[in-house]
């Protein structure tokens, strides 16, 4: 079978003319072949027909049926249906996930699981190992492989109303000082690390904080090696598209990460360039925040700018590159220059001084060939978000530290204004425990709607805190993160009601809902409670698609499939990957679970109750087969 694929992909390949790239060891010097038909558009025209879908085991005959021929469940907000929860199950991955989740309730076991992990591989051998992790972690946490072994599952995840979200599940097993070592050569340019007036420590590498792990359980880290490798892991989200649209039918995800394509100096220096740019705002006019929240316009710039004493010339030329409607300023610099026009980073990011009466560089030193990095990393976002586009599925990117996420966040919206013209393609993600979420995904909000093209968010509460608050206290910066719990929570809540307010805006006008699509990412059943509740409280209906719920696969479950079988848009995040290379992920997933152990109390209650009720019912051997179709 994998001779064939193969084959089949050569020969469509050679078809259309189509080699790949030819990449020089490092990879600066990587150019794309220029095919006379994207690579992405023939990707698409495979995987989007009807054909394609038939060959991957699909029954394209019940997609086209009315949903009214498909149940619908009532959904018992309480969530302590265990029939709901777990009729996708067979009796035996019903004993094997209270196994799981009994050993994920050790302490011993969690904290060595890594250890023991290898010990049991050099105690068992290779097969009898691999044998070993199907039958438990593995089995329960990740859905196969590669692409093609993941396909039973993802099809067994739609007959019971659940969608994907593909994430490539493969880590580096490297030394924290190998760790350090990459990440420190990688965050700082090679003319040096600048810190001159005006330059903000946090957007600066430490090395106490380059382990990028550190503190870090419920999140995948990249480390930089160079361009080859970001290469590669470009491809690798390619496959990933791939099986989302030959799988899903265009309700699929693939989740990727901005640190996976590019050098992280790149994102150090542009997240410090967006927070000296808001304090410059700041200085030129009073009050806080984003560019476009002091609604300043050209005019007012312009005369601040002949009063200070700047000259007519170099005014009136700066003026020329800001972003603007009737409502004021929306950026300072030409973003939309940036990601399409390779427009060079250290001439772009100039401010006019007031003080001195001259243009001062907000961004630090970079290289030629640093410029030639970053339009590399936007070459790679670029083509994803385009193949995302023509193989009609979505993108969701994951956020990342907070000394990281304004560019993360800056590039994101820029590929959401040049791809969600017409539907939410790109989708950003916003962490609530930070104190600055609400106003963030506010900003973005307004963005969206003065530029004309859809939102996409997904809200979680967020991988970094422990991580954020210990740099924070070292580095000796404000702290950025929410108190606690409650409070993140709160935000939480908070944003989503932002959120829905104005979806419910845009219906009252008569316009299309779906402008702003959300996803309610989150393993607490009372945000998701409230989630439902506001929706109701509002009138918006699951039929609407504006509102998404997701969980990790192999967790909350209880949650998951109640949601889909009763006709919301439900999702579990799919991790996939060859066993020994996906060891980190389990040991993270360990991990998290024992961090939550109020949840897994109830997961194993529930999957008693169902084991207790097949017994006596005489459903030991009961098979799964749904009849759902997802919203």
């Amino acid at each position: 079978m994998a001779f064939l694929r193969a084959l089949t992909r050569s020969n469509v390949y050679r078809k259309f003319g189509i080699s790949g790239l030819h990449l020089s060891e490092q990879g600066i010097n990587s150019v794309p072949v220029k095919f006379s038909i994207p690579l992405a558009s023939v990707r698409c025209n495979i995987l989007k027909s009807t054909h394609a879908a038939s060959a991957i085991g699909y029954d394209t005959a019940v997609e086209g049926k009315s949903s009214q021929q498909h149940p619908r469940d009532p959904l018992d907000l309480t969530f302590e249906d265990h029939v709901a929860a777990f009729k996708s199950k067979t009796t035996w991955e019903i004993i094997r996930a209270y196994v799981v989740y009994t050993l994920c309730s050790s302490e011993y076991l969690v904290e060595h699981n890594m250890t023991l992990l290898r010990f049991s591989k050099k105690l068992l051998g290779d097969r009898l190992f691999k044998l070993l992790m199907k039958s438990t972690f593995y089995g329960h946490f990740v859905a196969g492989e590669d692409q093609f072994k993941i396909r039973p599952t993802l099809e067994r995840l739609r007959s019971f109303g659940v969608k994907p979200i593909l994430d490539y599940s493969v880590e580096e097993d490297i030394s924290q000082e190998e760790a350090e070592r990459r990440e420190v050569e990688g965050s700082v340019s090679e003319a040096g690390d600048e810190k001159s007036q005006g330059t903000i420590r946090q957007y600066h590498i430490d090395k106490q904080f380059a382990d990028r792990r550190y503190k870090v359980q419920s999140a995948r880290t990249y480390f930089y090696l160079n361009e080859a490798q970001c290469e590669r892991n470009l491809e690798i989200f390619h496959q990933c598209l791939e099986a989302v649209s030959g799988a899903t039918f265009g309700t699929g995800i693939c989740a990727v990460k901005l640190t996976a394509l590019g050098r992280p100096q790149l994102l150090l220096q542009l997240s410090e360039v967006i927070m000296r740019t808001r304090k410059y705002m700041t200085e030129v006019l009073g009050g806080g925040g984003n560019v476009l929240t002091h609604h300043v316009h050209v005019e007012e710039l312009e005369k601040k700018f002949l009063q200070a004493g700047l000259e007519e010339e170099t005014v009136k030329k700066f003026l020329k590159q800001l972003t603007y409607d009737k409502e004021g300023v929306i950026h300072l610099f030409p973003w939309s220059g940036i990601v399409d026009e390779n427009q060079q980073l250290s001439d772009t990011f100039r401010v006019p001084d007031l003080k001195t009466g001259r243009m001062v560089r907000l961004i630090t030193q970079l290289t030629p060939k640093e410029e030639e990095m970053f339009r590399n990393m936007v070459r790679r976002m670029n083509n994803l978000c385009r193949m995302a586009e023509e193989l009609d599925v979505r993108i969701m990117v994951d956020a990342e530290q907070t000394y990281f996420q304004p560019a993360i966040s800056r590039i994101t919206l820029e590929m959401m204004r040049k791809y969600n013209k017409d539907k939410a393609v790109v989708f950003n993600t916003y962490q609530c425990y930070l104190k600055n979420t609400y106003e963030e995904a506010t900003n973005d909000l307004e963005q969206a709607k003065r530029q004309n093209f859809y939102f996409g968010a997904k809200l979680v509460r967020g991988a970094y805190l422990e991580q954020e608050r210990a740099r924070a206290a070292a580095l000796g910066y404000s702290d950025p993160t929410n108190p606690n719990f409650e409070a993140t929570t709160e935000m939480y809540h908070r944003t989503l009601t932002e959120c829905l307010r104005r979806i419910k805006d845009l219906k009252d006008r008569s316009e299309d809902a779906k402008r702003i699509a959300i996803m309610v990412a989150s393993h607490n059943e009372n945000t998701v409670r409230f989630a439902i509740e506001k929706m109701k409280e509002i009138g918006i209906s699951p039929e609407d698609k504006v509102i998404c719920f997701g969980q990790l696969l192999g967790m909350c479950d209880y949650i998951t499939f109640p949601l889909g079988q009763s006709g919301y848009s439900a999702y579990k995040y799919i991790p996939y990957g060859p066993i020994n290379e996906v060891l980190p992920y389990l040991s993270r997933r360990a991990h998290e679970n024992k961090g939550i152990l109020k949840k897994i109390k109830k997961e194993k209650k529930l999957l008693l109750q169902e084991l207790r009720r097949r017994i006596m019912s005489g459903q030991i051997f009961y098979r799964p087969r749904g009849n759902y179709v997802p919203v």
